[in-house]
């Protein structure tokens, strides 16, 4: 009982701070506001191949000789699929971006249906204009006259703010929480305050859950301020379950909250810290997938790419905002958000130890 009473005072004591700070309240609600307007109404990229499935029921000649006729293109790793219920599934998962689909009939009537995963409105956009000038202009030339029926499923007008709010969650939710965390601890070093909190009666752990359970709070609102602007707002929708994404959310704030511990442990000043967090944060949001695709990186750097929290985070909000679904249908991210969280509670922990 009284552990929790002066846990507690501390947290009280965390709050305060953080509120009466004119600056930390800037910090906590002003960038993200910003980062949320200018890439919701201004940013924009490319890609330059994605990974595509077939389901020829036609099984001809010429249904195959369109199908390599895509392939020669080499901006596209095809894969075949017996039915569309399993090419759906795939694209529901993020293995293809795209389905090629040749009807029974085709030889009858010549008719191509392109499925375009419009979560991603940019790649969307890609993908329907090359496999447009593959199949219609050089195959349908060749072989015979083609009519290519497009669709664009989870983002219907390929609307690129639907693909970029969800993302700017994360972003915001690392660069707010892990910034905070680092500076928060290196303040009270700073004031001569740390030594005063470490003699009195509170012990070491209690001390740096209540720094953490504080940046959390402030992480968890962010993610409670965005969606709400980007639903009623920009229009953006959130067609998952809500417990999925605050349960992502936590996952991937033990991760944030872990590397922003063990930046306090290095620096000595709170330029110090700043530094080093966005030292630290733009590699992870290089690495993440969220401007660059994953897949156009040289093969060393995937590898690595498989320690960004940040990737796996990206997908869990983009699918749930536009493809829907739950916890059970993002195993393997919450999987890796925790190991990479664990990960980096404990090395924060050992390092503030010695």
């Amino acid at each position: 009982m009284t552990a929790f009473i002066r846990f507690r005072a501390l947290l009280r004591k965390e709050f305060l701070l953080l509120l009466r700070d004119p600056r930390m309240r800037f910090f906590v609600v002003v960038p993200p506001l910003i980062q949320l307007v200018v890439f919701g109404y201004a940013a924009t990229f490319d890609v330059r191949y994605a990974h595509i499935g077939s389901v020829d029921q036609a099984q001809t000649a010429t249904t195959r000789a369109l199908l390599a006729t895509v392939t020669a293109t080499q901006h596209y790793r095809l894969s075949h699929y017996a039915s569309m219920r399993e090419a759906q599934q795939a694209m529901t998962h993020g293995k293809i971006r795209a389905i090629l689909h040749f009807a029974a009939d085709f030889p009858q009537r010549p008719a191509i249906q392109l499925i375009a995963d419009g979560s991603d409105s940019n790649s969307a956009q890609v993908i329907l204009g090359q496999l447009n000038r593959a199949l219609v202009q050089q195959a349908g030339s060749d072989i015979l006259p083609i009519e290519l029926l497009a669709r664009n499923w989870y983002n219907p007008n390929l609307d690129d703010r639907w693909y970029f709010i969800p993302g700017i969650m994360a972003n915001v939710v690392l660069i707010a929480t892990l910034v905070l965390t680092a500076m928060s601890i290196v303040r009270e070093r700073e004031l001569g305050t740390l030594e005063r909190l470490l003699v009195t009666p509170l012990n070491r752990i209690e001390f740096l859950l209540g720094k953490l359970v504080t940046v959390a709070c402030i992480g968890l609102f962010d993610v409670m301020l965005i969606t709400a602007i980007a639903v009623f707002w920009f229009e953006v929708p959130f067609r998952g379950d809500l417990l999925a994404l605050f349960l992502g959310s936590g996952l991937y704030l033990m991760s944030s909250l872990g590397i922003g511990l063990l930046i306090s442990s290095y620096a000595g000043t709170q330029q110090q810290a700043m530094l080093l967090a966005f030292f630290v944060i733009m590699p992870l949001v290089i690495l993440s997938g969220f401007a660059f695709p994953i897949q156009n990186m040289p093969t060393v750097v995937q590898w690595i790419t498989w320690l960004d929290p940040l990737r796996y985070y990206l997908v869990v909000v983009r699918d749930l905002f536009l493809k829907g679904g739950g916890i059970a249908d993002h195993g393997f991210e919450y999987l890796m958000m925790s190991v990479l969280g664990v990960a980096a509670m404990a090395l924060s922990l050992l390092r503030i130890r010695d």
